[in-house]
């Protein structure tokens, strides 16, 4: 989104010039700030599209900077992204948690910081877009209802509209309480794609047409010109409206009876690459269409697609921040549990196994020798060993086992009620899971891995906090490997 205004706060000003002279580059208009107690004056002074806050300044709280950015109505729907040198596990689900839009870890890369920037501008560009359409059409129905009482229907039309129905049954809905209110013998909606002819798809007081049925724009001359310009056209009398002109010599050459005297066209936008067209129509022995009737149905049709617009925009978000929350739990690579959602997990299991006086056991596995993998094939080859490692173990525990990636090469697995033998056993059948398992690499090459497992238990003498309980399960690790490797020790 070229011309977008960004402001940059880092004390860091080789980051900064950096940051500066690449988003210029790309077209963005861009405001430098090397402090914190200058970037709310200068959100005033010129409010930004979108802030690039960094975590750590040496004058300023980034976090409480955030809050104070969050809570402020002006600044409310600004999108703040933070940039910290940080862990992720450490600042990002706190900043997101306080209103962020994103993280970013430095050091950034181009590719993924300018992409990251574009997804957030383009959600503020519809969610305006949202708010001003709102905003407009709110304005027209509140002008329709102090100038037309007797359009008391408006309120019920949209509540009918705006509940929870999917597109096809909102047009169908609209045009019939659309065409019952104004008195129509017709209302209809049509919709167009880039490079396809319009297609009906609602009709009302008239027999519906077929799913495929399509429009000669020739012969409507309203729609093509609602299309074309955007904005709403109203012909009173098709008999003498100039844009009729053409029509009225082919209704002449066929020897029709022309039964329409106005229609009207409005116009909405759907998706970048559809719009749509409301068409409405009296026959010649009813009167004629008003400027009055135009105002009435486009505001009723703009304020049900702006509001189903929403709702899907809202449903899109919450999907959004699910998503974010699963990814604030999950190590990126394997999709397991990361290390903190572990530690949150454990220490939950070890709650339940004092309140019910239960056991849990806990593998530490180290993958053996799992640097001749990198250093061989590549470490793009060892992710996919590693993602490979994550999928085996998965479907190796039970549905109330927890699997997560400890650092690197090493995972854990969690056993919830389970003692020393059981977990000894289940330990051993992973390793030799792992050991039998071949893993695909580059060019056709197949390895093989050999692992050794720590296995703890809870409640154990010395084991009273989770730190304890991986410093058992390290232990044993350690026994493991000093005896060779590739065996499991508890």
């Amino acid at each position: 989104m070229s011309n977008a205004r960004i402001l940059i706060a880092d004390d860091d000003s080789t980051v900064l010039q950096t940051m500066t002279w690449l988003l210029k580059e790309h077209g963005y208009e861009v405001d430098a700030i090397a402090d914190g107690t200058s970037v709310l004056p200068a959100m005033v002074a010129s409010p930004p599209d979108l802030v690039l806050l960094d975590v750590m300044l040496p004058d300023a709280d980034g976090y409480q900077l955030l809050e104070q950015i969050k809570s402020d109505d002006r600044f409310r729907d600004i999108p703040v992204m933070m940039v910290s040198s940080m862990p992720p596990e450490e600042a990002a689900v706190r900043t997101l948690g306080l209103g962020a839009a994103d993280f970013i870890r430095k050091p950034f890369r181009v590719k993924e910081l300018l992409a990251r920037m574009q997804s957030q501008l383009r959600m503020r560009a519809i969610l305006l877009s949202a708010s001003e359409t709102l905003r407009k059409t709110e304005e027209q129905l509140s002008r329709v209802r102090e100038e037309a009482e007797n359009r008391r229907q408006l309120v019920d039309i949209l509540h009918d509209v705006t509940d929870e129905l999917s597109t096809d049954e909102m047009y169908h809905l609209l045009a019939r309480r659309v065409a019952r209110a104004l008195d129509l013998t017709h209302c209809s909606v049509i919709v167009a794609r880039d490079g396809d002819r319009p297609r009906v798809v609602a009709t009302a007081f008239e027999l519906a047409p077929s799913s495929d049925f399509v429009l000669d724009l020739d012969r409507y001359p309203e729609v093509r010109e609602a299309l074309r310009t955007g904005r709403n056209v109203l012909v009173e009398d098709v008999r003498t409206n100039p844009l009729y002109a053409q029509v009225r010599e082919q209704w002449a050459s066929d020897g029709m009876t022309v039964t329409t005297r106005s229609v009207i066209a409005l116009p909405f936008a759907l998706e970048p690459t559809q719009a749509g067209v409301f068409f409405l129509r009296r026959s010649v022995t009813e009167p004629p269409l008003t400027p009055e009737d135009v105002e009435f149905a486009d505001t009723v049709i703009r304020a049900a697609v702006s509001a189903n617009q929403r709702r899907k925009l809202l449903e899109t978000t919450i999907a959004d921040n699910r998503r974010l929350e699963v990814l604030a739990h999950t190590d990126p690579l394997t999709e397991v549990l990361n290390r903190r959602a572990l530690t949150d997990r454990l220490s939950a299991e070890m709650d339940r196994g004092r309140r019910y006086e239960s056991t849990v056991s806990l593998l530490l596995i180290d993958l053996d020798h799992f640097k001749r993998i990198n250093d061989t094939h590549g470490h793009l080859v060892g992710d996919d060993v590693l993602m490979e490692i994550a999928e085996l173990l998965q479907r190796a525990v039970r549905s109330v086992d927890v699997v997560a990636r400890y650092g690197g090469e090493e995972f854990v697995i969690v056993l919830p009620e389970t003692g020393l033998a059981g977990a000894t056993a289940f330990a051993e059948r992973t390793r030799e899971l792992i050991e039998s398992h071949e893993f695909n690499v580059a060019s056709g090459q197949r390895v093989q891995l050999t692992t050794s497992i720590g296995v703890a238990i809870f409640p154990a003498p010395g084991v009273e906090s989770v730190e304890d309980f991986f410093a058992a399960a390290d232990q044993a690790l350690y026994r493991a490997k000093a005896e060779g490797r590739n065996r499991v020790r508890s």
